[in-house]
C-alpha cells in the first residue's frame, strides 16, 4: 500500500485514494490549520495558513528530497513517498505571518461577536500566531449589512470564500460574490438579488470568523453557556443528523452534524430554524380528562388506569400511530394493545407532504414528506398489528361504527385533520388523544395528553433511505408531559426508568426490518437494508437449485 510520512510517522492509504495533505496529516494525528479549505467545497487554496514543506523518499535509497518552498496542503495530493512536515520552524513562521496579516485588517470586537469561543482566528492566533501585536489596535468598527437571510459583518471577513463556493457548488444560487477585488475586495450581493435559498443558514457554520451571522441567534447566548447533543431533525423525512444545543432546559440554536451517509455537511433552513414550536406557549401540557364543564387536569396514574380499562373492555379498540412517534414509542403501544385486546387494530396516521421533494446541485435533499419515521412505523405497525388500516380505511371503519374505542398518538407539528375528520372520528364512544398542539380533534377527546417533541425524548427513526438513527434527549418536555414511551412502558407492567435502548433490542429480535439495529448504534446510524442486501448461502442454493 502506498505510505505517506508525515512528521517523521509513516501512514498507509488506500490505492487510487485521493487525500491531500490535510486529510492524510488528519489520519496521522496532526492538525494541519486552515480557513479556506473545507471537503465539501472545491479548493481555492487562498488562505495560505496551511503552508507545510513537502518532498519526496527515493523507494531505493531512502533518501529525502525536499521542495524549496512551502507548499499549500489544501491543493498538495498526496502520493506514495511523499514526504510532509508541519512543525518546522518555517512552517512556524509561515503561519505566525498569515495571522498577523489578517489581524492587521480585523477589527478586535471579539467581546461583542457572536464567533467570540468558536472562532478559528482566535483558535489560531493563540495557537500559531505571533507573541506580541506588532502594530496598532485599531478602534472597533465592523460594519453590518444586510444581505437578505444573515447580516454581514463586513470588516470581519478574512476573504475564505467558503459562503461564495457554497451558493455556488452546494445550493445552486450564486447570490454572493466578490466585489471589488484587489485591496478593497469584500463579500457582497447584487441590489435586487439577496441571499436567500433553502441553505442559506450553512454559510454562517462555514465562516470560520464572524463575518456572517445568524439573524435567529444574533446576541442571544454566549456559546460557552450551551450544551450540545447529538440528535436526528424531526421535520421531514431526509432524517438530517444534527446538533441541539440548549441552556437552562431551552433550544437555542440547531446545527448540522456531519453524516456522510445522510446530509453530509449540511442542513436546511426548515430544520435550522424550525425550532421555535418546541417552546410554544399553545402546546398541550399535562393530562386532562372531559367533564360536563369542560377539560380539568387529572394525574397520570388516573389516565393510565382509565386507559387501561378502556381498552380491556373495548369490542374493537383501534390505535392510530402517527409517523412522528419514535421506533421505541410505536413498538411499545403495538405490543401492549395487542397483548391487551385480541381484537385489536391499529390505523396509520396521515402522512404530511408538502409538494415535491426539493433537490440541490451538492446533492442535498428536501424531503417532501414533512415526517421523520413513516417507514418505522409503518413496519412495526404492519409486523405487530392485527389488523392495520390507512388513513382513509380507518376513518370510513369509524364512521362504519365498527371502532368503539381509539387512542391516538400524534405529534403533528402543523394542522394534520379537519373538522369532518375529528367528526368521524368522535363516533368512537370513547377516544384519547397524545398530541402536541391544539386541533378540531382535542376539542372532542374524552381523554387529552400532553407528549414530548423529538427533542425532549431519546428514541430512533428511520429516514427515507431506510437508515435508523439515534436522538438523544436535549431539553425537557413542559411540565406535566411525558413521551409516548414512558406512558406505554408504565401500561405493559414494566418497573423502573423508561429505557428506549432496551426496547430497541427488543424490536430488533422480534421484527427483521430491525435486525441490523440489534447491536450498538453509530453516530452515523445503521442502514436496515444491510442484511437484505446479501442473501445467505442457504437461500442462494435454494435459488440457484
Amino acid at each position: 500500500m502506498p505510505v505517506v510520512i508525515v512528521d517523521g510517522k509513516e501512514i498507509e492509504i488506500k490505492a487510487g485514494e485521493r487525500l491531500n495533505a490535510i486529510e492524510a496529516a488528519a489520519r496521522a494525528g496532526v492538525e494541519i490549520p486552515h480557513y479556506c479549505w473545507h471537503p465539501g467545497l472545491s479548493v481555492v487554496a487562498s488562505c495560505r495558513m496551511c503552508l507545510i514543506e513537502m518532498g519526496t523518499r527515493d523507494p531505493q535509497t531512502g533518501n529525502i528530497v525536499m521542495l524549496p518552498k512551502l507548499v499549500p496542503a489544501c491543493n498538495t495530493l498526496v502520493k506514495d513517498g511523499m514526504v510532509i512536515v508541519t512543525n518546522s520552524e518555517k512552517v512556524a513562521r509561515a503561519r505566525a505571518m498569515v495571522e498577523e496579516d489578517l489581524l492587521l485588517r480585523h477589527p478586535i470586537d471579539c467581546p461583542i461577536c457572536d464567533k467570540a469561543g468558536e472562532c478559528r482566528l482566535q483558535d489560531y492566533h493563540f495557537q500559531y500566531g505571533q507573541g506580541e501585536r506588532r502594530a496598532d489596535i485599531r478602534p472597533i468598527t465592523s460594519r453590518k449589512r444586510d444581505i437578505g437571510d444573515l447580516f454581514l459583518f463586513v470588516d470581519r471577513c478574512i476573504m475564505c470564500s467558503r459562503c461564495v463556493r457554497f451558493t455556488r457548488e452546494i445550493s445552486g444560487t450564486s447570490e454572493l460574490m466578490i466585489v471589488n477585488r484587489g485591496t478593497h475586495e469584500e463579500i457582497d450581493v447584487l441590489p435586487d438579488v439577496p441571499l436567500h435559498n433553502k441553505l442559506s443558514g450553512n454559510v454562517v457554520d462555514l465562516c470560520p470568523v464572524g463575518a456572517l451571522a445568524d439573524k435567529d441567534f444574533l446576541y442571544k447566548q454566549r456559546v460557552w453557556f450551551l450544551r450540545r447533543k447529538a440528535s436526528v431533525c424531526g421535520l421531514c423525512a431526509t432524517g438530517c443528523s444534527i446538533w441541539i444545543e440548549e441552556n437552562q432546559d431551552r433550544v437555542h440554536r440547531i446545527k448540522p452534524r456531519e453524516n456522510m451517509f445522510v446530509n453530509k455537511w449540511w442542513i436546511c433552513n426548515d430544520g435550522r430554524y424550525g425550532y421555535p414550536f418546541i417552546h410554544h406557549p399553545s402546546r398541550i401540557r399535562g393530562v386532562m380528562r372531559r367533564k360536563a364543564s369542560g377539560l380539568a387536569a387529572i394525574g397520570w396514574n388516573e389516565a393510565l388506569r382509565e386507559i387501561e380499562e378502556k381498552v380491556r373492555t373495548a369490542s374493537r379498540p383501534a390505535l392510530c400511530l402517527s409517523p412522528f412517534l419514535t421506533n421505541e414509542e410505536a413498538y411499545l403501544a403495538a405490543q401492549w394493545l395487542r397483548n391487551t385486546h385480541p381484537e385489536s387494530v391499529i390505523a396509520l396516521g396521515p402522512v404530511p407532504r408538502e409538494g415535491e421533494d426539493e433537490r440541490f446541485p451538492g446533492g442535498f435533499v428536501i424531503s417532501a414528506e414533512k415526517c421523520p419515521n413513516r417507514l418505522g412505523v409503518e413496519a412495526i405497525a404492519y409486523g405487530l398489528g392485527n389488523e392495520v388500516f390507512g388513513w382513509p380505511e380507518f376513518l370510513e371503519e369509524l364512521g362504519a361504527g365498527r371502532i368503539d374505542r381509539v387512542i391516538f398518538l400524534a405529534g403533528y407539528i402543523k394542522p394534520w385533520l379537519d373538522e369532518a375528520h375529528a367528526a368521524a372520528v368522535r363516533k368512537a364512544n370513547w377516544v384519547a388523544l397524545a398530541d402536541l398542539f391544539p386541533s378540531p380533534l382535542s376539542e372532542k377527546v374524552d381523554l387529552l395528553l400532553g407528549m414530548a417533541t423529538y427533542a425532549e425524548h431519546e428514541g430512533s427513526y428511520v429516514n427515507r433511505n431506510h437508515r435508523l438513527q439515534w436522538l438523544q434527549r436535549a431539553v425537557r418536555p413542559p411540565l406535566g408531559s411525558r413521551c409516548v414511551g414512558m406512558v406505554f412502558w408504565e401500561l405493559s407492567g414494566r418497573t423502573g426508568v423508561y429505557q428506549p435502548r432496551l426496547i430497541l433490542g427488543e424490536l430488533a429480535a422480534e421484527l427483521p426490518y430491525f435486525s441490523a439495529a440489534a447491536g450498538e448504534i453509530p453516530e452515523v446510524g445503521v442502514d436496515l437494508r444491510v442484511n437484505q442486501l446479501a442473501p445467505s448461502t442457504a437461500e442462494t442454493q435454494a435459488t440457484t437449485a
